[in-house]
């Protein structure tokens, strides 16, 4: 896979007009609102040597830096949300290649009050599923909020002393893993306190395809909110598009949202992620496999936490020894302080050298239960919730094909990628 590159622009002198225009347009909350605003991009067709880097919305600091001023900012961030330095995004990056957004800010004079945090917390550290709590960063003394836990949506005196929130989070495309819902409960907070959203778009590195049974609302809950595939193929800027234009935030409020958008992305275009985006996605691989393997959090089988190679290996102790000759002991480690089979000789697939995948890959899943020693308690209530369904459950106990259990799914998809064409920023 081709590393990309992430360059600060040099943004020629009619950009003044096009911040001018914009300026403007972000005047009036309502017509944010009605217009779901995207801030275009000046590209100089003079740097054709840039057309092939992609350029992460938190570099164009010319463009969004107006919307700023003499404003009380909060923002949604963790240890993803960086603004790069020269033309590194490459796997070698280290911390002098970038700087952390709320350092730039404050360093551009930007009165940023608050910072919440997702999943994993504002440094990235958690593992999934615990509790973040509230703080204070140690090196700005900005107030941090924890949007995991209990308090997954700002409550209005969070949001009291607010003028503006932006939202920067590395997403990687999947229906269950949480920076969405985050993003949701943010959007809804901020329409009922009427407080406009900035998105800084980021790429989606499994935006080049769409699949997965679609939600029912009968199985809505964090990992899972809105009636969507399980990879939706759309970048973070796109999604809340959507959020607003489908109508589902609480009570059918819109959100004042201004998507400031990527340079020189597509949704074909490889990305490698330069930052893991949570504790136990370490790498592209894992990355690639995450929208497959997930599945295995609703069993009891490991999906590789408590190793080094998270969500690039699946097994079991409850798996047929003399079908898998891969075997390993998760142990605790960061992002996994309690693993599932702490300690315990597993046995499954390592798979960090296959090929990338396209789509959803069940036979994994399939393979696995067909060869569980003790099939009655492969499953737990959780896979439900990340299926989106009790189809797929119920397919796979009875042994239909995967090929099968795809044509089900296909209906679905086709009516969902004719609703996210409305949406899409990015071809």
């Amino acid at each position: 896979m081709r590393l990309s590159k992430v360059k600060n622009r040099v943004f020629p002198i009619i950009i003044g007009l096009v911040l001018v225009l914009i300026s403007c347009g972000s005047k009036s909350k309502n017509d944010s609102a009605q217009n779901n605003d995207t801030v275009k991009q000046v590209i100089d067709d003079n740097n054709s040597n840039f057309n092939d880097d992609i350029i992460v919305a938190a570099n164009l600091t010319d463009v969004y830096l107006p919307l700023l001023k003499d404003k009380r900012v909060g923002i949604v961030a963790n240890q993803t949300s960086v603004i790069f330095k020269g033309i590194s995004s490459s796997k070698s990056l280290s911390t002098s290649n970038y700087s952390h957004i709320v350092d730039s800010l404050l360093q551009r004079d930007v009165n940023i009050k608050k910072v919440f945090a997702p999943e994993h917390g504002f440094r990235g550290k958690a593992d999934a599923g615990e509790l973040v709590k509230d703080g204070i960063d140690t090196k700005t003394n900005i107030p941090i909020v924890s949007l995991y836990g209990n308090n997954k949506k700002p409550s209005p005196e969070q949001l009291a002393n607010l003028d503006v929130v932006i939202f920067d989070i590395q997403d990687v495309g999947a229906r269950f893993y949480t920076y969405i819902s985050s993003l949701h409960y943010v959007m809804e907070a901020c329409a009922e306190a009427k407080i406009p959203v900035i998105i800084l778009d980021r790429p989606n590195p499994n935006g080049n395809y769409v699949d997965g049974p679609i939600l029912e609302p009968a199985h809505k809950s964090f990992v899972g909110m809105h009636p969507i595939p399980i990879v939706h193929g759309m970048t973070i800027g796109e999604y809340a598009k959507m959020i607003n234009g489908e109508n589902w935030l609480e009570g059918k409020t819109t959100c004042a949202l201004t998507v400031i958008e990527m340079q020189n992305y597509t949704h074909d275009k490889p990305y490698n992620l330069p930052i893991k985006p949570s504790p136990n996605l370490p790498n592209d691989k894992s990355i690639n496999l995450y929208p497959s393997l997930c599945f295995f959090e609703g069993t009891n089988v490991n999906a590789g936490r408590g190793t080094s190679k998270q969500f690039q290996i699946y097994g079991s102790p409850y798996l047929d020894k003399t079908v898998y000759s891969f075997k390993y002991i998760p142990m605790p480690n960061e992002g996994a302080k309690y693993p599932k089979h702490d300690g315990v000789l597993c046995y499954g697939e390592d798979l960090t050298k296959r090929e990338n995948l396209k789509q959803i890959d069940l036979s994994y899943l399939i393979k696995a239960y067909q060869n569980s020693i003790d099939k009655k308690v492969f499953f737990n209530d959780f896979f439900t919730k990340l299926a989106g369904t009790k189809a797929l459950r119920m397919q796979i106990e009875a042994g239909v094909s995967e090929k099968e259990i795809r044509e089900t799914w296909a209906d679905g998809l086709l009516q969902f990628k004719h609703k996210r064409d409305k949406y899409l920023i990015y071809k």
